[in-house]
């Protein structure tokens, strides 16, 4: 591969493609500032701890897909894999740690030396919330409403919701010993993977996408049966939540989600549009212990893959945003009528106007070729006797229609609006 070419598992977005992730990234800045999130942005990496202890040892991030390095000074950094740790250990030297609640989102690129799949590179990007410091079933609802609000204004619909609990750490030992007792006479079917879940892991069998594994995990005991009277109780208040809202879900009892910080809700939302890799959107609530933190940081929260979502609309015939034309494309008929023109783009762009010339003595048919391949609105056609005169014909390039106009920003701004 040529060194000029991006790494393998990774890809560069071009001026042509730039349009619709700007509509993903300022809708999302739009609909999440109707519910009260203001964007925090947070390094890129972040002490290798910040994951380990954040999202847990024993999941497949942190053994296998992280992206760890040691810097001059002997320290283990490493490339953010997903957004919520980074942002809860920002928040945690805040008053959420006392139970104020705080709402936030963030965008940009993630990282994981996974093996890349649809819509999933090595680095591929994310757009997230988190609500820190307040624990309600209702915010976990609403949590979920702000995001279908947020992929409904981005133009994709047809998703399903899933739905489950994860009830809290109390509630994990019976759940955890039934789990137990009924996979291990059927271990020996099952993948490698499973086998080491087993032992180290037993909730990460539950997420297991090897066919053997699912046909074995399809019948497996549902964890919640074990939990609390008041896990149980949360759980429904989520589920009549989302009911007053009109919010349609399946509850799925092998959602366990990939992290191990979950707590009580955990959410998904999937599309048929993306094949065998259905999920574009998940989340749920979550309870973090952070490096030199003493006591653990509460939330709510999702990430959706924007790559995802830009296939989701391809898939579902919505055209990409096109990208920006000039409004008005100045040609330049000499060297007098050069040096005007660049006075009068500098002024035209100041009062707004999206404006493209030839900075460099061309030919009228050369001019005009640009002028279309830039796809300007109008042009403006000036030579000498434009300039002797101070006017000069502006075309309107969809229909070829022209009017006189004076050779003055104002006057050309209040023409083509």
């Amino acid at each position: 591969m040529s060194k000029s070419s991006p790494p393998p598992g990774t890809s560069d977005i071009l001026p042509a493609e730039t349009p619709t992730w700007n509509l993903l990234e300022n809708t999302a800045k739009k609909i999440f500032s109707l519910y009260g999130y203001k964007e925090l942005r947070t390094p890129i990496f972040e002490y290798t701890e910040v994951f380990q202890r954040g999202l847990g040892d024993e999941t497949e991030v942190v053994k296998k897909e992280m992206y760890t390095f040691e810097d001059r000074g002997g320290r283990s950094l490493t490339l953010r894999p997903e957004g919520t740790a980074g942002v809860m250990r920002s928040l945690s030297g805040t008053d959420a740690l006392n139970g104020v609640e705080h709402r936030v989102f963030y965008i940009g690129p993630m990282f994981r030396g996974e093996r890349p799949a649809a819509g999933r590179r090595r680095q591929f990007h994310q757009v997230g919330v988190e609500n820190a410091g307040k624990v309600s079933p209702e915010l976990d609802a609403e949590c979920i409403a702000m995001l279908l609000h947020y992929l409904e204004e981005i133009g994709i619909t047809g998703t399903t919701l899933y739905l489950n609990t994860r009830g809290v750490a109390s509630d994990r030992p019976a759940a955890e010993q039934a789990l137990r007792d009924y996979f291990a006479p059927h271990l020996e079917r099952m993948c490698a993977d499973c086998k080491e879940r087993f032992e180290r892991n037993i909730w990460r069998i539950l997420d297991c996408k090897q066919e053997t594994c699912r046909s074995i995990i399809e019948h497996a005991p549902d964890p919640a049966e074990f939990f609390s009277e008041e896990s149980k109780l949360y759980f429904k208040k989520v589920c009549d939540a989302l009911s007053a809202m009109g919010i349609s879900y399946v509850v799925d009892p092998r959602l366990v989600r990939g992290l191990d910080y979950y707590v009580h809700t955990v959410f998904e939302l999937v599309h048929p549009g993306l094949g065998g890799q259905t999920a574009i959107a998940g989340g749920g609530r979550y309870e973090l212990r952070l490096p030199g933190s003493g006591k653990p940081i509460q939330g709510v929260g999702y990430a959706a893959g924007m790559e995802r979502l830009l296939m989701v609309r391809e898939a579902l015939g919505i055209a990409p945003v096109p990208e920006e034309c000039p409004k008005v494309f100045l040609v330049s008929m000499g060297e007098k009528a050069l040096a005007f023109n660049i006075a009068l783009a500098a002024k035209l762009r100041k009062a707004g106007i999206a404006t493209g010339m030839e900075l460099e003595a061309k030919s009228l048919k050369s001019q005009m070729r640009s002028a279309d391949r830039l796809k300007a609105a109008w042009t403006v056609v000036v030579g000498e006797s434009e300039l002797e005169s101070g006017k000069a014909m502006l075309k309107n390039m969809a229909d070829s229609s022209q009017k006189e106009v004076a050779l003055d920003a104002e006057a050309i701004a209040g023409e083509i609006g």
